[in-house]
């Protein structure tokens, strides 16, 4: 009991009751690729010159003339175009534009956004506000950089009215930040290019069937096929390889020298979407070839009950484009090895042997200069780009269960059949 005039006890909150304490925001990272293909990991921090820590990032930003930075806001499908189109426009306009990505440690994919790092003369940025204003959902931002009297890199970011005003929304201090263990785009690269299942990609192509009407088409075909198809007991074959490598002539000779049937990825019966698809950003095109692999899986169940079965290229292709793409810098930016990354989809159909055959560079461009025909988006990447060209080729050497087998292409057609058949009746010896 109370004695009288005393006062009670503070009534105590059970510590049930207190809402739990919010874990801190990651901070905000960037990394933009810089000429060379070389990485830098920067942040920005708002206070004075000495708050917030960290030193101002080293070959950043590259010179000449001022730097600018924007990301494209929005759903994934509908930013991949975006980021595409202004690509072609900054290109168009004779911007020079480096791959940036913005993220947050730890956080989901949808924290991630792609963007630019655009160098201009200081009279260009008034065209490149009007582009961003006619291009990006307002409001749009632009960060522009600039270096302070105390030699410390700033950046300001701006809010662009639709008018033709802007106002200035906040000012930090640009400071490197510590690279983190993996690329930012690894960890979400299975659901946004690389695509390890079969609903990973069919979600991206059924985003885009109120903006690509062949999506569908694509959708119908795929849904027609089983789920889990089951193969037949006769071996499948796989042989990757770059373009130019010898992929057309070794497959039609094993078809002939093992009686096997002969399947292509992507099959015939989507040939005429592809010219469409390649047109597209890297997220739908990606998306689209590794659908047509779960076409060629229900062609292989079937043809594998048959006889032997070879195939001009399967999932190892669509993999190894697309890590080397959507992974900026060099080879040894690239996922390590035993990364998910280089897992075969478990729902897909798996090869018994997979033989990758390789040239010297070299070689393979002497091959491509009397072909004559029109090249891809990626071949002009693997000419135009030696650091592109070794990350596919690695991306190739890291892929797991199956791993490529490797055969040296560049000798005679003769040798070279010799290698691969050697390498297939080590496997199987009663073919």
């Amino acid at each position: 009991m109370l004695r009288r005039g005393a006062l009670p006890p503070p009534l105590l909150r059970s510590p049930m009751a207190l809402p739990p304490a919010r874990p801190p925001r990651p901070e905000r990272r960037f990394v933009a690729e810089l000429p060379g293909c070389e990485l830098v990991d920067f942040a920005c921090r708002r206070g004075g010159s000495a708050g917030g820590g960290g030193a101002r990032p080293r070959g950043f930003p590259p010179g000449p003339g001022r730097c600018y930075s924007f990301c494209v806001p929005g759903e994934p499908v509908r930013a991949a175009r975006l980021h595409e189109r202004l690509r072609r426009e900054l290109s168009q306009a004779a911007f020079a534009a480096l791959p940036l990505l913005s993220y947050r440690p730890g956080a989901a994919a949808a924290a991630r956004e792609r963007g630019f790092l655009v160098r201009a003369a200081p009279e260009g940025e008034r065209a490149l506000e009007e582009l961003l204003r006619r291009c990006l959902p307002a409001p749009a931002h632009l960060a522009v950089y600039q270096e302070g009297e105390d030699g410390q890199l700033w950046r300001g970011l701006w809010r662009l009215a639709e008018a033709g005003g802007k106002e200035l929304l906040s000012r930090a201090r640009v400071v490197g930040a510590p690279p983190p263990a993996s690329h930012p785009a690894a960890a979400h690269l299975r659901d946004a290019a690389g695509f390890g299942s079969r609903p990973a990609a069919r979600r991206v192509l059924q985003e885009c069937t109120t903006l690509i009407p062949e999506a569908k088409a694509v959708l119908d075909l795929v849904d027609k096929c089983p789920k889990l198809p089951k193969r037949g007991s006769f071996p499948v074959i796989v042989i990757e390889g770059l373009d130019a490598t010898g992929k057309t002539t070794i497959t039609r000779s094993l078809k002939d020298l093992l009686n096997a049937i002969l399947l292509r990825s992507p099959p015939s019966c989507v040939s005429q979407w592809r010219k469409r698809f390649d047109d597209e950003p890297t997220l739908i095109r990606k998306a689209f070839y590794a659908l047509t692999n779960y076409i060629v899986a229900s062609e292989i169940a079937e043809a594998s009950t048959k006889s032997p079965v070879i195939i001009d290229r399967y999932w190892h292709s669509t993999a190894a484009y697309a890590i080397a793409t959507e992974i900026s810098g060099k080879v040894s930016d690239l996922p390590p090895v035993h990364h998910p990354v280089y897992c075969w989809p478990e729902d897909l159909l798996k090869p018994d042997l997979v033989i990758l055959l390789t040239v010297s560079p070299e070689e393979r461009i002497q091959r491509l200069q009397g072909r004559g025909i029109e090249k891809t988006r990626e071949e002009e990447e693997l000419e135009a780009n030696r650091f592109f060209r070794q990350k596919v080729e690695e991306s190739y050497r890291r892929m797991e269960n199956p791993a490529c087998q490797l055969v040296d292409a560049s000798l005679s057609r003769e040798e070279v059949l010799k290698d691969v058949l050697h390498q297939i009746k080590k496997h199987f010896p009663s073919l």
